[in-house]
């Protein structure tokens, strides 16, 4: 019996440690994380369960190292549409292996001189590597010029705190805030719509699709015609 007890605790603790590896993935729950980030000229505390104690969704935007070159056009770019996430009910946490007083230095220098000045969106401090490793986008190969960044990987999670989205760049392709945004909405439209879903290309706006087969019928009719 003693055996028995053994042996299941066992295998209770590798089930634990295999489920804690296990790379993050669309429509399971988005690991959780607490670090160092950088707003406002100073340093907070983030704890990612946060966002889903408050109803919010979040989107996660990693990215290789301060001081570099597609990166700031990148963070500009999101902390410009701070004021349409925030009418979305969304976070943006912008996260690289780079050290909070790192991140803090880039926020001072001058955006002209590779800096990114003041941002609205907070710089999360992955300086173990952590957070990078446990959604995947962490470069381990020791003989890559990359080594220890993180790619460019965007994550968008729901208020159930489940990863919607996922999508990783390579390092010399930037994203495109306004396709976050139009993805973000869609997502939004279709939970907030239940039986619909969201077309190739969809717009607030556009016709949406009933997903069934009887009922998909009339969005084909409408858009497609035959040969």
């Amino acid at each position: 019996m003693l055996l028995v007890v053994i042996i299941g605790a066992l295998l209770g603790a590798a089930k634990a440690s295999d489920d804690s590896c296990v790379a993050a993935r669309v429509r399971y729950r988005a690991p959780s994380f607490k670090a160092k980030a950088v707003i406002d000229d100073g340093f907070i505390d983030i704890d990612s369960r946060t966002f889903q104690e408050e109803g919010k969704w979040s989107i996660l935007l990693f990215y290789p190292f301060d001081y570099t070159f597609v990166c700031p056009t990148e963070l500009m770019s999101y902390s410009n549409a701070f004021d349409t996430f925030q009418e979305l009910n969304t976070a943006v946490l912008a996260i690289s292996t780079d050290s909070h007083h790192t991140h803090l230095a880039w926020t001072r220098s001058k955006r002209e001189d590779g800096g990114v000045g003041k941002l609205k969106i907070p710089l999360v401090a992955d300086t173990a590597s952590k957070i990078s490793a446990s959604y995947g986008v962490l470069v381990t190969d020791e003989d890559d010029e990359m080594f220890g960044a993180a790619l460019r990987g965007l994550f968008i999670i729901d208020p159930k705190g489940k990863i919607r989205m996922m999508q990783v760049n390579d390092d010399s392709v930037g994203r495109n805030v306004d396709e976050t945004l139009r993805l973000l909405k869609a997502f939004q439209y279709a939970d907030s719509h239940v039986g619909e879903a969201c077309p190739a290309s969809w717009e607030p706006g556009s016709d949406s699709i009933k997903a069934d087969p009887n009922g998909a019928k009339s969005y084909f009719s409408k858009h497609f015609t035959s040969d």
